[in-house]
């Protein structure tokens, strides 16, 4: 169930008008009062000598009643209530009764004392519209302070009650939501979004590792918004407001819209806080510290590098301090745009609507300490400097490494959420999670498949091998993982870490010591990508160097005792 305070107004009669009119598409059907103050109140929509103006006449009457200098500028208050397109249709009963709740809880009309006039007018199976004037009764103001998160409150309650769809209750710090016309509009010009929806992604993919306003103003406008500064007379640069080029009011001016009314981490200073934290950080490695990377040579090694940087990543939100996790829980929302926006056609639907779901999730009342976040916002730089990837090779085989990744970041990000009790953001974040497993799927299915027949086609006694050293390594879990259909992409793997000249059951242990592997759908798939990283081998299995290929052990070899093997020139390297 979803209320909505909306802006307070100046006429009662129009908004009377409006509620018992046909609504701008036709869509009131049989208009007509549920609940009001007074259980006489006249219906316009029931009875035919009951005029609009006489419904209006009365609900105007305590503001009439005082001194003229007494009332207040918009007297008219406004609360719809809507329920959730899964729940059952409500009889006009339980409308009315909800109907008194809410004014009872926004406090337009308090049970135990002498409230406000209002009227409950539904149109719709599934919702109300709630009119008040705001005065009194006995001439005195009512307390309508957060009258819009009191309405939350008791929303969440009558779900409870009535077997209702239960959402989440928020803290204030989501985007606002496209209001109704906007949506009428959108559905008018056949969009498949509002405006206001399309500006935000755009504005959230233009600020994803920028590196100062230049950048960030140079993509919006490469991106075709229109922009807009807002200049002080010192010449001091306040605000931006953006718009689509095509979207036009009634008098054909372009609509434009402020950072922070698409987000409010949009506006023009919560984007320069991203930016002041520019301060080197240490090496999580090797505990050194590190000076500004240098540009990647391609979208592969750009997604290695982010891979890397979202690693860190689930370590601090999983270890760090709330702070230092809030910022790396923000700026993972910048690598997901980054990400959606250079990805081959077949994943970046699905990386899309992940990185939408997951706008939600990067906010929060606990405030981000910025600088700790600068290797993930580097990592959004470099995805999108380093241009489009290609679906195939290494560009795709890095591309599904950095999505399993960033899942296991919004995987921690929604237990983050979910410990602090941030039940929008937690939500958004498994759903976030929901379409990178699809993504995954898509992008994994290639390389998997080329490592799967290369495993397949390794020696027997070699599988054998690969076998008892993942026994030797992860004991708990060889078992399962040999059942796993990505258990050949694992041998395949260990094989070519061996060849490059590692000690395969020590790199395995390490790899699943790293973190749990419980919200994994295949753990040999994700111990294939943090060994294919960890021993910097290519992400696909068809770029290994060829004299790496013709060093996997002969049969023949593997029968000499170690001490024998021909593996000099592993040593070399």
């Amino acid at each position: 169930m979803i209320p909505r305070v909306h802006k307070r107004g100046t006429r009662t009669l129009g908004l009377i008008y409006y509620l018992y009119g046909p609504g701008t598409h036709e869509e009131h059907i049989d208009p007509h009062l549920v609940a009001a103050w007074d259980t006489l109140a006249p219906d316009p929509g029931r009875d035919p000598k009951a005029a609009y103006i006489g419904l209006q006449k009365l609900l105007d009457q305590p503001v009439e009643a005082i001194a003229q200098h007494r009332r207040p500028a918009k007297h008219v208050w406004h609360l719809s209530v809507r329920a959730a397109p899964e729940d059952r249709v409500l009889s006009d009963g339980q409308w009315g009764e909800i109907a008194r709740r809410m004014v009872a809880a926004t406090g337009i009309a308090p049970t135990d004392e002498s409230g406000c006039r209002w009227a409950a007018v539904r149109h719709a199976d599934d919702h109300i519209h709630i009119i008040a004037t705001t005065v009194r009764e006995d001439g005195r103001k009512p307390r309508l302070h957060n009258d819009a998160g009191r309405s939350q409150a008791e929303a969440r309650l009558i779900e409870a009650e009535y077997g209702l769809k239960q959402l989440n209750p928020g803290d204030g710090t989501a985007a606002q939501r496209p209001t109704s016309a906007e949506r009428h509009k959108a559905d008018r010009k056949k969009r498949e979004r509002t405006p206001r929806e399309e500006l935000r992604e755009t504005v959230r993919r233009a600020v994803a590792g920028a590196a100062d306003e230049g950048e960030f103003f140079d993509r919006l406008r490469a991106a075709g918004l229109l922009v807009r500064k807002r200049v002080a007379p010192s010449g001091d640069l306040l605000g931006y407001t953006v718009a689509l080029a095509e979207d036009r009011n009634k008098v054909g001016k372009p609509v434009f819209y402020s950072g922070s009314k698409l987000a409010p981490d949009l506006s023009l200073p919560r984007i320069r806080e991203r930016w002041s934290g520019h301060t080197t950080e240490p090496d999580h490695d090797s505990g050194t510290r590190t000076n500004k990377p240098y540009p990647p040579a391609g979208p592969a090694e750009a997604r290695r590098r982010a891979t890397t940087a979202v690693w860190q990543a689930v370590l601090a939100v999983d270890r760090g301090e709330d702070p230092q996790a809030a910022a790396h829980i923000a700026a993972a929302g910048e690598v997901l745009d980054a990400l959606a926006k250079t990805s081959a056609a077949h994943t970046r639907r699905e990386l899309r609507d992940a990185a939408a779901a997951f706008e939600r999730a990067s906010r929060s009342h606990v405030r981000a300490e910025r600088g700790h976040d600068r290797a993930l916002r580097q990592a959004a730089r470099d995805l999108v400097h380093s241009g489009p990837a290609l679906g195939r090779g290494e560009d795709g085989a890095t591309t599904a490494m950095l999505i399993d990744m960033v899942f296991f970041l919004v995987t921690v990000a929604a237990n983050w959420h979910g410990r602090k009790e941030h039940a929008q953001q937690a939500a958004a974040a498994r759903q976030a999670a929901d379409h990178l497993r699809a993504a995954y799927r898509a992008a994994a299915a290639q390389p998997m498949a080329a490592l799967h027949q290369k495993g397949r086609h390794l020696p027997q006694p070699l599988r054998l091998k690969q076998a008892a050293c993942l026994r030797r390594a992860v004991p708990e879990l060889a078992e399962q993982i040999l059942a796993e259909p990505g258990w050949y992409a694992l041998a395949a793997t260990l094989a070519d870490a061996d060849a490059a000249g590692h000690e395969p059951a020590a790199l395995l242990a390490e790899a699943a010591a790293r973190r749990e592997l419980g919200t994994a759908d295949s753990v040999s798939e994700v111990l294939v990508w943090r060994l294919r990283r960890m021993a910097d081998l290519p992400a696909d299995a068809q770029q290994m160097p060829a004299d790496e290929r013709a060093a996997t052990p002969s049969p023949s070899s593997m029968a000499r005792p170690a001490k024998d093997r021909p593996d000099q020139r592993r040593k070399a390297r």
